[in-house]
């Protein structure tokens, strides 16, 4: 069900890494946050939308707007094209990006310094881009307004403490870093303005690796292994999938898991894994992968960019299992409310493409609850929720209004 929005989130990093080749100057000036006069520490609350932290800002005393906190986006980027009329921006010149491997071309206003406001927070030459149009739909897919991405500049200069269990972000300057009295302290390395750490992978068959990843808490995946294919093959059991978007297409792969994974002094087991197929395009930075909020969100965070260091805690569910969608369906909300679920793909051979689902059909109510009463989030649950589940779903299909049972199953 995240794939579509892992594709667009992938896109845009796409984007914005073109954007910053192109305009240097957007980050010839250190960009940064620092805490307001002598606070000690400040307490920003987040909201959990189907797997991404959206926050609140303004820019430019206009606001507030919902922003994605992504550590995988190296340069913020504004994504709702009303924006640019709304924030008052002075000086800003468009850019034109081609190349992204569809025929698509795109077309951005680069700015000069923003007034970015988050409570407690002072922004410091932080500069963006400004999508002339949304090609990507964040909103329809979060279910909610969706203005941005906010990556790097966010981190640079400050110790960001991310809680899961109480959705509350909490900064300090690095010298007034108050620190887990148990967890793990694990070396990270800050490279072309992301995190990366090392992490041993154990597969299936017993082979073991060190991995270099992407510290990545807007991918929605557990875990994303490239080149491993051509290495060691893929495990017994595994899915064919649509991975996302890289500078020449659609990333095709696999879906399977590893036997282990291991971060810092924590061993998480049977973990779901996308491997991608090698489709021509070589990182800037050699990796290995990317480690995402499917595995992050189990411990509570603390990422220090100036010490280079990542604090790590458990949470209570630590040991859940590792689930993923047994439905096999895609879908996104629309409306001026957000409160219609249209299906935008049905994976072949799924529980839902067994009882005839397609894209564009739009499903009403699961188990006589109409989905305007339910929202994404509790949608993404029940499909996900138990293998040999029954749902009756009632759907548009075909300009009639149908009712099907569809029974989930877990297909890795």
């Amino acid at each position: 069900m995240l794939n579509r929005l892992f594709y667009s989130i992938n896109r845009l990093r796409v984007l914005a890494l073109l954007i910053l080749l192109c305009c240097s100057y957007l980050v010839a000036n250190a960009q940064y946050f620092d805490i307001e006069g002598n606070r000690k520490h400040v307490n920003i609350p987040f909201r959990m939308v189907r797997d991404m932290l959206v926050i609140r800002l303004t820019i430019n005393d206009k606001g507030p707007y919902n922003f994605i906190l992504d550590t995988g986006v190296g340069l913020m980027l504004i994504t709702d094209p009303k924006l640019v009329d709304s924030i008052n921006v002075l000086n800003k010149r468009i850019i034109k990006i081609s190349s992204l491997g569809d025929g698509d071309d795109f077309e951005a206003y680069a700015t000069s310094a923003l007034n970015i406001g988050i409570p407690g927070l002072v922004s410091y030459d932080v500069a963006s881009a400004i999508l002339k149009k949304d090609h990507f739909g964040l909103s329809n897919y979060a279910g909610m307004p969706i203005h941005g991405l906010l990556g790097y500049e966010f981190f640079n200069n400050l110790a960001v403490k991310i809680d899961f269990a109480d959705s509350t972000i909490t900064v300090w300057r690095p010298k007034d870093i108050r620190l887990f009295r148990k967890g793990s302290k694990v070396p990270i390395s800050i490279e072309n303005r992301k995190p990366f750490i090392h992490a041993n992978v154990t597969f299936t068959n017993g082979t073991r690796t060190n991995n270099k990843l992407v510290i990545d808490i807007g991918a929605g995946h557990p875990l994303s292994l490239e080149n491993i294919i051509e290495k060691h093959g893929l495990p017994e059991k595994f899915i064919a999938a649509n991975l996302g978007v890289g500078l020449t297409g659609p990333i095709e792969g696999f879906l399977s898991r590893v036997k282990e994974v291991d971060l810092g002094k924590y061993k998480l087991k049977n973990v779901i894994t996308s491997f991608p197929e090698n489709n021509g395009n070589t990182p800037l930075l050699q990796r290995d992968g990317n480690l995402g909020i499917g595995i992050l969100k189990r411990f509570t965070l603390i990422f220090d960019y100036p010490d280079s260091v990542l604090y790590i805690k458990p949470c209570s569910n630590i040991s859940e299992p590792f689930e993923h969608d047994m439905s096999g369906l895609e879908y996104y909300s629309t409306g001026d409310a957000y409160n219609r679920i249209i299906i935008s793909r049905v994976e072949p051979g799924s529980a839902g493409d067994e009882v005839g689902l397609e894209k564009d059909d739009e499903i009403v109510s699961i188990n006589f609850k109409a989905v305007k009463d339910m929202g994404l989030e509790e949608i993404d649950k029940l499909f996900k929720s138990q293998v040999d589940r029954s749902l009756l779903l009632e759907v548009y299909h075909e300009k009639k209004l149908d009712h099907v049972i569809i029974t989930l199953k877990r297909r890795i």
